[in-house]
């Protein structure tokens, strides 16, 4: 596996390859959902190109920027054992000059459910996936469900700015006992991981309502919040594929999304239906 550490570094490794190119930008503190990103790319094409780089533009003030989980010998380490050809490292200074031209979120699904909360979040968000797609030019890029608004984002300026990249949404991969994999779960402590299946158990319970013919949004929601009490529930929502809302669920193009706070640490989850 090779280490690049500078835009230039990664593209003489890349001028010398031939054939497609699989990207898994991840922010570290990497886990089996990012292993099964990795292992989606190796399986689909000739070079894997992972980066490690922990965005600061997409965290807002007060946010867990300075202790967002760093792990980089075992991050490697995993890159190695997964088969990376290349694995893309660069610091801030590297990514980020002054006085820069930025992307913006659109101004309607940017700044709903996760824009909402984190006003500004998406432009960051965008801004580095646009230069990290610019920099390995990769033929497919591979991004987890669980992020969900993120993935329709990036799909849309994908699609907007005429990128040539696939798009490659991953099921969410979760632990045995239905908590979504997150680098950020290492902040839970005992107690508080044993509340947070709450909001997977929300999630099966709005699958089986739907299982059993109730399709009315606002029904699901209001089960959902009974099994969410008392965590402190930023939204739950019912939208489809477009994040618009809907008052019925449509098999095929619905996605039941849920954020709370658990303690002092703020989880995302969702079911695709």
């Amino acid at each position: 596996m090779i280490i690049a550490r500078s835009v230039s570094e990664l593209r003489a490794v890349l001028d010398t390859t031939k054939g497609s190119v699989g990207f898994v930008p991840t922010m570290g503190a990497l886990h089996i959902g990012h292993r099964t990103l990795i292992e989606a790319a190796r399986k689909n094409n000739e070079y894997v190109v992972v980066s490690i780089f922990i965005n600061p533009t997409q965290f807002l003030p007060g946010e867990d920027l300075s202790k967002y989980p760093r792990r980089e010998e075992a991050d490697f380490k995993i890159c190695e054992l997964s088969g990376v050809d290349i694995l893309f490292y660069p610091d801030t200074d590297m990514m980020y000059g002054k006085d820069e031209v930025s992307i913006l979120a659109p101004d309607v699904r940017g700044y709903i459910l996760e824009g909402a909360s984190r006003p500004g979040h998406f432009d960051g968000v965008l801004t580095v996936v646009m230069k990290l797609f610019n920099i390995v030019r990769p033929t497919r890029a591979y991004f987890g469900k669980k992020d969900a608004q993120q993935l329709a984002l990036i799909t849309q300026m994908a699609e907007n700015f005429f990128m040539n990249v696939e798009i490659i949404p991953m099921d969410t991969v979760r632990e045995s006992d239905g908590l979504a994999l997150s680098s950020r779960n290492v902040y839970l402590n005992t107690v508080e991981r044993q509340e947070a299946l709450k909001l997977s158990a929300a999630l099966k319970k709005a699958t089986k309502m739907v299982m059993q013919g109730n399709l009315v949004s606002e029904e699901i929601k209001r089960a959902m919040e009974e099994i969410l009490t008392p965590l402190d529930v930023e939204y739950v929502a019912v939208v489809n594929r477009r994040f618009e809302s809907l008052a019925q669920v449509v098999i095929g193009d619905t996605i039941v999304l849920v954020a709370a706070r658990v303690g002092t640490t703020r989880l995302i989850d969702n079911m695709w239906m």
